[in-house]
C-alpha cells in the first residue's frame, strides 16, 4: 500500500506539538533522563551525514521516554566563531563558487543569499533550516529551551564559566603555538576549518648540521637518532634559500622561511642556492663531528619542516628505501658530477635494540613488506610501525655515552635537551595533519601568539581531575576509553579566545572574544535554565555571577541575590530546583572526530566547576556516513541536505536507513537503493497492519496451537533482543530484528496457516497477530515514529505510541516446547525436501515415523551426561545397559549412540540445555497437528507412525532410522 508520507508526517508533527509531549519538567515522582546532541553550527543546512548522530540521540530520547523516563531532549545554536564572518567576506568579494553552493545544493534563494553579506543573517537563515529540517524528520525535542551562543543571557553564563577557571587558576596568558589562518588573522580551532580538521602541531627538533659556514637545519621528531645519521637528503630541482636566522646563516627551503617568521623568529634571506648544486657536498654532524655526504632525494618535500631531512637508514624506512633506491641507480649521481663510488661508504648505522627486530629494524619491515620504492604507500605504514615500536619498547645500544641503555622515550628528552643546552639544535613547530585549510580558504600555519590566553589543559592537577572524571563515566563503546585516556594524557595550553568573530567577550578584557571549543563545554547546564529566561524574560543584567553560583554551585542565600538583581526569589529557587532535578548529565551524543577535542574539554570543564555527584554520566560517540561508499564532499557532488532527503524518501526511512547499516564506530553507508528497500519494507508493514486490523474485527477467539504459542514465544525474544540491544544503543542490531527478522517470523507464521489471512481458524491467527503487532508498532516507533504513531492510531489507541509503554519480555510466555516443535517441522520439511531432490520423486504418499521411547530415553541421559562432563560412547553405554530394559536394545544401542554421541558434542550448549530442560517431546502430537500444513507444502498425503507401532506401513524398514528430533522418512 502506498504511503502518503507527506500527510501523515505533518499530521503526527502537528499532534506532537499540540499536545506537547516532548516537554519536560520537573517531576519528582519519575526518573529523568537528560541528553544532548553538540548544537549545530549555523552555516549551512545539516545533511544526510549530520542525520546520524542527530537521529541515534533522537531514537535513544523516544526509547527512554518509552521506558517510562522523564526525557528531557533540547537543542540550542551554536553561533560563535569565525567561519559564518569568513563566508559573509567571501560572498562581498563576489565569490562565485560559494555562491554556487549556497544556490545549487542548499537551495538558498538569491533574495535571501543578498542578505548574506551581513554575517548574523547568514547565523539566522540556516538557523531556521535546521531547525526545520529537526522538526521535518521528527526530533523530539523540547523547543521552550532553545537558545544561540550569542544570546546576551547566555553570554552571562560564559562569563560566569570563565571567571569559574580563572578563579581556580585554569586560564593562562603568553606566548604559545596555535594555529593560525594568515588571511583571517586569527587562531582556528576545528570549528573554523574546512572539513572540521582540528590542526595538530608537533614541535620538531632542527639539528644545526654544518655546512662550511652554514647551518644545514634537518628538522626531526626523533632527535635520538641523530647518532645514525648516514647521509642528509635534499631535493634537487627545489631553489633553496640562504637566510640569516636569529644571526645564523641557514640554507632552508623558501616555504620554511614564513613559518618562521610566523615563529617570531627574526629571518632576512641574503641569496639562492640550487639543490643540486649541493648534492655530493659534505655536511658535519654536530653530535659525531663525522662527515656526511648530501644526496638527492624525491621523497623530500620543501613544504615539510626545513625541507631539509636527515638520514637514519637503520630505523627510518624512507631513509633506508631512498638510500637502495640509489644504489640501485647510481648514475642518478653523475648528474650532479658526484662519483658514484661515494655510496660504498654508506651503510645503515644500528643506534636501538627493540624484540623482535635485527639491529637494523627498518631494513626488517621494509623487506617484510615487501616495499620495492619511495613511491609504495606502505612505507608510511612501515614506518608507523617502527617509530611506535622503538619508542615504546626499544632502548638505546651500550656505545652511545651517556645514552647507552636508555629507553628511547627518555633518550628522546635527554639528546634534545642537551642539543639545545649546547646551540647543535633548534626548535620548530609544524601541523602534521596539514593541509588545514581555514573556511576562508587559506591554509593554516602555525604561529606563535604573543599575550594569547589559554585554558590550561596541561595542568597536571587538572588532568588527574579529569581522569577521574572519565573513569565514573560510562564510554559507548567502550573501547574508546584508551583514545579518551591518551588525549588527557597530550592535552596541553588550548588558545582560548580571538580577537574577531561572533561570541561572548572575554569578560577580563573585552578585546578578545572566546572562541567556539571554549564556549561550548559546559553548556548543557544552561539547557535546564533556558526555558525561564523565556517565559520569566529574565534579562542579561540580571544575571551576575551570584545568580549563576546559586543555580549551578548552590552557594549564597537566593532571597538576597533576587533582591540584589531585582528577581522573583520564587523563580531563582526553581531555576535551582530545575538544575538539580535534571542535572547531571545522563548523556552526550557525539562524532568521533569531537573525541581529541570537545569531547575530553567537556570532562575537564565539569571536573573543575561542578561537584563529583554532577558529573556528567555517559558519552556515546558514532563514526560518520558515506555516501554511495564515498565520503559527503562538495566534490563529489553527494551531498544531500537532511530536508531534501526527507521530501525524497520520507523522515521514516532515513532515520532506518543511517541507522542500520553500521554499529556505533563503523561508517555508515546511505544510498538511494537502501532507502529505497527501507521505503519498501516500510510500506509492506503498513499494510499489514491495516489487514491485522481488521482481521481482529467481531472474530471469535479459538483455542491456541503449537504454531500460535511459537509465534508468541518468538515474539518475547525479539522483544528481549531488541531491548538489550538499545541498551548498549547498537541501533543495527536493534533494527535488524525487529525490521526484518521479526518479519520473517511472522512471514513462517503465515506461512504456516496456510493463509493470506483467509483461513477458518481466523480468530486465533487475529489474536496472536494483533499481540504481535501491537508490541512490533512500539518496537520500532523510536526507530520510525511517524508510520508507527499512524498505525498505533489506527489500532484504537487513544494515547501516542511515542509516549506509550515499551513492550516487556514476559518469560511467562516463552514456549521452549514450541520453538523446538517448529524447528522439528523446519528440519523435517528440509530432509523432504533434499530427498525428493535426489531422488525425483514426485511424491503421492509421505510417511514420517518418530523414534521409539528408549532412543528418546538414550537421548535424554546423554543430554545429562554432556552437562557435567566430556560425553563419551563407553560412559554412556555402561549406565544405559544398567537399565534392564535398555539392556534388550543393546545390539541396536550401540550404533545409535555413536550417531547421538556425535550429535551432541556438536550441539550449542544452549541448545543442548534447552532440550535438556524441555525433555521428551511428542514429535507424534506435533508432525499430526502440522499435517496439513505439510500435505499442502508437499502437494502429498501424509501420515505419520510411531517406530514402536506394530501396524505402522513401513515396506522399506524406515522407521528404525528414526532419532530424536529427526523424523525417519518414506516417500512412495
Amino acid at each position: 500500500m502506498p504511503i502518503d508520507w507527506k500527510s501523515i508526517e505533518e499530521k503526527w508533527r502537528r499532534a506532537w506539538e499540540d499536545g506537547r509531549i516532548f516537554e519536560a519538567n520537573v517531576d519528582p515522582s519519575r526518573e529523568k533522563f537528560f541528553l544532548t546532541v553538540a548544537y549545530p553550527y549555523p552555516n549551512s543546512p545539516q545533511h544526510v551525514g549530520h542525520g546520524r548522530t542527530f537521529t541515534l540521540t533522537d531514537v535513544h530520547a523516544r526509547y527512554k521516554r518509552m521506558r517510562g523516563f522523564n526525557v528531557l531532549f533540547p537543542m540550542a545554536f551554536h553561533y560563535t566563531g569565525t567561519p559564518i564572518l569568513a563566508m559573509s567576506k567571501r560572498l562581498a568579494a563576489g565569490d562565485k563558487d560559494l555562491e554556487e553552493t549556497f544556490t545549487a545544493i542548499y537551495k538558498v534563494p538569491k533574495e535571501e543569499l543578498k542578505e548574506f553579506v551581513e554575517p548574523i543573517k547568514i547565523a539566522q537563515y540556516f538557523h531556521r533550516e535546521i531547525k526545520q529540517g529537526m522538526r521535518d524528520i521528527g526530533y523530539s525535542i523540547d523547543w521552550r529551551r532553545e537558545f544561540t551562543t550569542i544570546d546576551p543571557q547566555y553570554s552571562k553564563f560564559i562569563e560566569w564559566q570563565f571567571r569559574q577557571l580563572q578563579a581556580k587558576n585554569l586560564i593562562t596568558q603568553g606566548s604559545h603555538p596555535v594555529g593560525w589562518c594568515p588571511n583571517c588573522g586569527n587562531p582556528v580551532g576545528q570549528h573554523d576549518t574546512k572539513g572540521d580538521v582540528e590542526p595538530e602541531i608537533d614541535e620538531f627538533t632542527l639539528i644545526k648540521f654544518i655546512f662550511d659556514e652554514h647551518v644545514l637545519p634537518a628538522a626531526t621528531l626523533r632527535p635520538e637518532t641523530v647518532f645514525g645519521v648516514t647521509n642528509m637528503w635534499l631535493r634537487p630541482d627545489v631553489e633553496y634559500v640562504k637566510a640569516r636566522v636569529d644571526g645564523e646563516s641557514w640554507i632552508i627551503s623558501s616555504e620554511c622561511v614564513e613559518k618562521l617568521r610566523f615563529l617570531n623568529r627574526k629571518v632576512t634571506v641574503e641569496g639562492t642556492v640550487h639543490g643540486k648544486d649541493l648534492i655530493g657536498k659534505y655536511a658535519i654532524n654536530p653530535m659525531t663531528e663525522e662527515k656526511i655526504p648530501i644526496f638527492p632525494a624525491a621523497f623530500v618535500d620543501p613544504n615539510n619542516g626545513t625541507g631539509v631531512v636527515m638520514s637514519v637508514p637503520g630505523h627510518a624506512p624512507y631513509d633506508y628505501v631512498a638510500l637502495e633506491d640509489l644504489k640501485r641507480a647510481p648514475a642518478e649521481l653523475l648528474k650532479y658530477g658526484v662519483d658514484p663510488k661515494i655510496l660504498q661508504a654508506v651503510h645503515p648505522i644500528s643506534l636501538i635494540t627493540v624484540e623482535g627486530y635485527s639491529e637494523f629494524p627498518a631494513v626488517d619491515v621494509v623487506k617484510r613488506m615487501g616495499i620495492t620504492s619511495q613511491a609504495d604507500p606502505k612505507t608510511e605504514e612501515a614506518t608507523k610501525e617502527i617509530y611506535s615500536r622503538e619508542f615504546h619498547a626499544g632502548q638505546m645500544k651500550d656505545n652511545l655515552g651517556k645514552y647507552s641503555g636508555m629507553p628511547v622515550s627518555k633518550a628522546k628528552e635527554e639528546v634534545k635537551a642537551d642539543m639545545l643546552r649546547e646551540g647543535k639544535a633548534d626548535v620548530m613547530y609544524e601541523i602534521i595533519n596539514k593541509p588545514v585549510v581555514c573556511r576562508c580558504g587559506a591554509e593554516c600555519v602555525v604561529k606563535i601568539f604573543e599575550n594569547q590566553w589559554f585554558i590550561d589543559y596541561g595542568n597536571p592537577e587538572w588532568k588527574a581531575l579529569a581522569r577521574e572524571c572519565l573513569h565514573k563515566m560510562r564510554i559507548v563503546p567502550e573501547e574508546l576509553l584508551p583514545e579518551y585516556e591518551y588525549v588527557i594524557g597530550w592535552l596541553k595550553k588550548k588558545a582560548c579566545a580571538r580577537k574577531a568573530g561572533l561570541g561572548t567577550k572575554l569578560p577580563w578584557d573585552p578585546e578578545w572574544i572566546i572562541e567556539s571549543l571554549s564556549d561550548s563545554v559546559i553548556y548543557m547546564c544552561y539547557y535546564t535554565i533556558s526555558n525561564f529566561m523565556k517565559h520569566h524574560q529574565i534579562n542579561a543584567n540580571q544575571l551576575n555571577d551570584k545568580v549563576f553560583n546559586y543555580i549551578f554551585l548552590g552557594q549564597g542565600k537566593p532571597d538576597e541575590i533576587a533582591d540584589e538583581v531585582n528577581l522573583d526569589a520564587e523563580v531563582l529557587k526553581r531555576m535551582r530546583a530545575e538544575f538539580l532535578y535534571f542535572y547531571p548529565l545522563d548523556c552526550r551524543h557525539s562524532g568521533r572526530d569531537l573525541v581529541p577535542n570537545h569531547l575530553t574539554f567537556f570532562i575537564f570543564n565539569h571536573a573543575a566547576i561542578f561537584p563529583r555527584e554532577l558529573w556528567p554520566r555517559q558519552i556515546v560517540v558514532n563514526g560518520s556516513v558515506l555516501m554511495e561508499g564515498k565520503k559527503m564532499s562538495k566534490s563529489f557532488g553527494n551531498i544531500i541536505p537532511l530536508r531534501d532527503a526527507v521530501k525524497m524518501f520520507g523522515a521514516d526511512t532515513i532515520r532506518l536507513a543511517v541507522l542500520s547499516t553500521a554499529e556505533l564506530l563503523a561508517d555508515a553507508d546511505f544510498s538511494t537503493s537502501l532507502a529505497k528497500a527501507i521505503n519498501s519494507r516500510l510500506e509492506r508493514f503498513y499494510t499489514f497492519s491495516h489487514e491485522i486490523i481488521g482481521m481482529q474485527k467481531n472474530l471469535a477467539e479459538e483455542s491456541l496451537r503449537t504454531i500460535d504459542k511459537w509465534m508468541l514465544s518468538r515474539l518475547q525474544k525479539h522483544i528481549k533482543t531488541v531491548t538489550e540491544a538499545m541498551e548498549v544503543l547498537r541501533t543495527r542490531e536493534a533494527i535488524q530484528d525487529v525490521l526484518y527478522k521479526l518479519d520473517q517470523d511472522v512471514q513462517w507464521y503465515l506461512r504456516r496457516n496456510l493463509t493470506k489471512l483467509e483461513l477458518p481458524r481466523k480468530g486465533a491467527v487475529a489474536k496472536v497477530l494483533y499481540e504481535v503487532l501491537d508490541a512490533w508498532v512500539r518496537l520500532l516507533a523510536p526507530f520510525a515514529p511517524f508510520i508507527c504513531e499512524e498505525i498505533w492510531h489506527n489500532m484504537g489507541h487513544k494515547d501516542f505510541v511515542a509516549t506509550a509503554p515499551w513492550p516487556i519480555y514476559n518469560a511467562a510466555k516463552v514456549d521452549l516446547v514450541a520453538e523446538e516443535a517448529e524447528k522439528l517441522i523446519e528440519a523435517t520439511m528440509e530432509d523432504t525436501t533434499n530427498i525428493l531432490r535426489a531422488t525425483g520423486i514426485t511424491p503421492k504418499k509421505i510417511y514420517y515415523y518418530t523414534p521409539a521411547k528408549w532412543k528418546w530415553k538414550a537421548y535424554i541421559t546423554a543430554l545429562e551426561f554432556a552437562e557435567k562432563a566430556p560425553l563419551t560412547i563407553s560412559n554412556l553405554m555402561k549406565s544405559l545397559t544398567a537399565d534392564p530394559e535398555m539392556k534388550k536394545q543393546a545390539k541396536q544401542l550401540a550404533s545409535y549412540l555413536q550417531k547421538t554421541v556425535e550429535e551432541i558434542n556438536r550441539m550449542p550448549e544452549d541448545q543442548r540445555a534447552c532440550r535438556l530442560k524441555i525433555g521428551v517431546i511428542d514429535e507424534t502430537e506435533i508432525l499430526n497437528e502440522s499435517r496439513e500444513f505439510l500435505q499442502h507444502e508437499f502437494s502429498a498425503e501424509i501420515q505419520v507412525f510411531e517406530e514402536e507401532n506394530p501396524s505402522k506401513y513401513d515396506p522399506q524398514k524406515k522407521a528404525q532410522q528414526a532419532i530424536p528430533y529427526r523424523p525417519a522418512i518414506y516417500i512412495e
